[in-house]
């Protein structure tokens, strides 16, 4: 029986409240400081990514937990209007939808987030079905979800004993502990890890190093490690090679969310079985893509959008696309 689903994403979903760029200090004091813009939109590394995969043609489903509350019916409804199937959403009568306030200031930006629900999701907000009906499964925010991660390692064993398979995006680690004897189970059955630079370092223990040193020493611990590394574009390595792209060339409006477009373009295209190289264009496309508006879903593109913009010159500049068109009805 073919796979309902061509993706599964388990992890996090809340509104970010995005508000900036900041041209001075964050004053307390009850001080009032006026900025250019604020938004609400949905956020969540997870339901960023289920998004922009769904946007570039994939079946995707989403799993995870939010309050029954204003805020979670809106992460259901945004979801929902973007292609992703939501039915194992769950609400939370007892908990509040998590929140994140995002500060941007240039090109850096401050996260605050009230974790709500996160410290309650689990592996038990996973139906079975799930795992066994996917092509490929992707958790994200490893580190905010710490029953979550602890159930990982047999979520990620049973989809990869069905044929399915994984990767990780741990994102940041609040507490600065990067704790890798507890990732260590998860990475035993992770195909493919998608870090940023900061976090491929604080991972591999490389801080001092270059990103392509803590790529090839993860590299070790998983078939595959792809990381964002903003502005200069992104790389990946499988133990042996080592592969870069110089990104695509944007005037950015707002990064909120690159990082998790990156993800949905790389597993959009390794879903369409593009070697690993190509894969890297598009992923790279996808992220820099999504940055032309503010918020982490508005300016995510479609795949013949990242199709055009992916193959990149000598140069540095992107030039047309020249991956094979995707079959009628989108990827794959």
């Amino acid at each position: 029986m073919p796979p309902t689903f061509d993706l599964l994403v388990i992890g996090d979903a809340n509104p970010d409240v995005i508000v900036g760029p900041l041209d001075s200090p964050l004053a307390f004091g009850q001080r009032e400081q006026l900025i250019d813009s604020g938004a609400l939109t949905l956020g969540g590394s997870a339901a960023i990514t289920a998004c922009g995969a769904a946007r570039l043609g994939l079946r995707v489903a989403f799993a995870g937990r939010v309050g029954d509350d204003g805020a979670g019916h809106y992460m259901r409804d945004r979801l929902a209007a973007h292609g992703v199937d939501v039915g194992a959403l769950h609400l939370d009568k007892s908990l509040p939808t998590p929140l994140t306030v995002i500060v941007t200031r240039g090109e850096d930006r401050a996260i605050l987030t009230s974790p709500g629900t996160l410290a309650a999701t689990s592996g038990r907000d996973v139906p079975p079905h799930l795992l066994t009906s996917a092509r490929h499964i992707h958790a994200a925010s490893f580190f905010l979800m710490p029953r979550l991660a602890a159930d990982l390692p047999g979520l990620f064993s049973t989809a990869r004993a069905a044929g399915a398979t994984t990767s990780l995006d741990t994102n940041d680690d609040p507490s600065g502990r990067w704790d890798r004897t507890a990732l260590a189970p998860v990475l035993a059955d992770t195909d493919l890890l998608l870090p940023n630079a900061a976090e491929a370092h604080r991972l591999a223990g490389t801080d001092g190093t270059s990103v392509a040193a803590a790529a090839e020493l993860l590299a070790h611990r998983v078939p595959l490690v792809a990381v964002k590394n903003g502005a200069d574009g992104a790389l990946c390595h499988d133990g042996r090679t080592l592969l870069t792209t110089a990104g695509v060339r944007v005037t950015p409006v707002d990064a909120v969310g690159a990082g998790d477009s990156f993800n949905a373009g790389f597993l959009a295209a390794r879903l369409a079985d593009r070697p690993i190289a190509e894969a890297l264009d598009l992923a790279a496309a996808c992220g820099a893509l999504s940055t032309r508006a503010a918020g982490g879903t508005t300016a995510q593109p479609t795949w013949d959008e990242a199709l055009r913009a992916c193959v990149i010159s000598p140069a540095g500049r992107a030039t047309p696309g020249t991956l094979p068109q995707l079959p009628p009805g989108g990827a794959p």
